[in-house]
């Protein structure tokens, strides 16, 4: 894909960290260049699990040579555990792509549902389901993790890739879900 922008998307996470790698073309066509889960045995101790989950990213970067990096934005949720494991995987992600050079960005989930889907509350199948679409899968990518890494690096090279042009044409050669997610964008920089 000439001058396509390759982003790496990552959904931290201790026991299943998604990564997902797209070249995305100039008119946001994408393709998919790897997907994958890198996993951490839970009976491990905490920073054995890390390294494994650094060394998987490692490995990812060493293999498929991404431009960018775009990690989930850790939020609040009712399990403690489950945020701190999830924060303590982001950080590495990020550690990982200063290691390598890499501009690294971070997406909320529901910037990255929105863009994906038109929907910032959309639910697991419909983001799987429009990632699918977009990169022109037979099949939905599986594990959940792997197709929230991919709509990552998808919802990162929308936002920031080679097509992001400005002025009144800007839109004209997005998809439905990426106009309605650039309109809400514009509507929330104005308030």
């Amino acid at each position: 894909m000439a001058s396509a922008l390759r982003v790496l998307g990552i959904d931290p996470g201790l026991t299943r960290c998604g990564v997902g790698v797209v070249d995305v073309a100039r008119d946001r066509s994408a393709s998919l260049v790897h997907v994958g889960v890198v996993r951490s045995a839970t009976d491990l101790p905490i920073e054995q699990r890390l390294a494994t989950i650094a060394a998987g990213i490692r490995a990812v970067l060493r293999s498929h040579n991404p431009d960018v990096v775009a990690v989930e934005r850790v939020f609040a949720q009712q399990n403690r555990n489950t945020v701190m494991g999830t924060a303590q995987a982001s950080g590495i992600a990020l550690l990982v792509a200063a290691e390598y050079g890499l501009p690294a960005a971070t997406h909320t989930p529901s910037e990255v549902k929105a863009a994906i889907t038109g929907y910032g509350a959309a639910d697991k199948l419909q983001v799987q389901t429009m990632v699918a679409r977009v990169l022109r899968l037979d099949a939905l990518p599986q594990p959940a993790d792997a197709a929230d890494a991919l709509a990552l690096a998808l919802c990162h090279a929308w936002r920031q890739g080679p097509g992001n042009a400005a002025g009144p044409d800007a839109t004209a050669s997005l998809t439905p879900a990426q106009r309605a997610w650039a309109d809400a964008e514009r509507a929330a920089a104005r308030r």
